[in-house]
């Protein structure tokens, strides 16, 4: 069994860093906006407080200053690739679709369709496929006022995977799941949000916890 730990929308408040690393988890997964705009060294501030491995991507409020220290990290950045770990394989993709606030990091749909079919292209399957995607799929845990924002490219992909960690949409915490897949998202890590995922020794074996620290 491995315990993951996933926090997402930190937006630059680390203050419940140390709470979070007392679940003690063998890995961290992190679903994108590390920072608020932020620079290398906000990213560095958060990272420094984890001591296993962490597996993550930027969000559409990461700069590319936090991108290019992201992928000089520690961390293995996801974004439009892929890994596998024995029984894991996990893909990323970062950024969000386009929002009306044109923040930094945002992509065409056409863009993540491309990234993320190449990444899932070269990955191999295992017991568990995980993809870690700061953008919702378009359908599941998106909606503000009333509307449907996640990205059409990770609901297109999203049944290659038995896990799907999302974000970006603070006001949509919560677990779903369709066709076998899961997703979630844990909320805005800036106030204490996080998820603990514990992977079973079969497949789709995966219960996941939302707390509050």
């Amino acid at each position: 069994m491995l315990k993951a730990l996933l926090l997402a929308d930190l937006h630059g408040e680390y203050g419940k860093m140390e709470s979070f690393m007392d679940l003690n988890p063998d890995v961290v997964f992190i679903a994108g906006d590390i920072t608020n705009m932020g620079t290398a060294k906000d990213l560095e501030m958060c990272i420094a407080r984890i001591e296993v491995p962490i597996f993550a991507v930027a969000g559409n409020c990461d700069t590319e200053e936090v991108i290019s220290a992201l992928d000089k990290s520690k961390c293995v950045n996801l974004h439009g690739s892929h890994i596998n770990l024995g029984e894991f394989s996990l893909a990323g993709i970062g950024g969000s679709n386009p929002t009306p606030f044109e923040t930094p990091n945002e992509f065409t749909d056409k863009q993540m369709d491309d990234l993320l079919k190449k990444g899932i292209e070269r990955m191999e399957k295992a017991k568990h496929t995980i993809l870690i995607s700061h953008a919702p799929p378009q359908g599941f845990l998106d909606e503000i006022h009333g509307n449907r924002v996640g990205s059409q490219s990770v609901a297109k992909y999203m049944n290659q995977f038995d896990l799907v960690c999302c974000a970006h949409i603070h006001e949509n915490r919560g677990i779903e799941e369709v066709g076998g897949t899961k997703i979630v998202n844990p909320g805005p890590a800036a106030v204490g949000n996080c998820a603990l995922i514990t992977f079973g020794d079969t497949a789709r074996e995966i219960q996941i916890e939302l707390l509050t620290m």
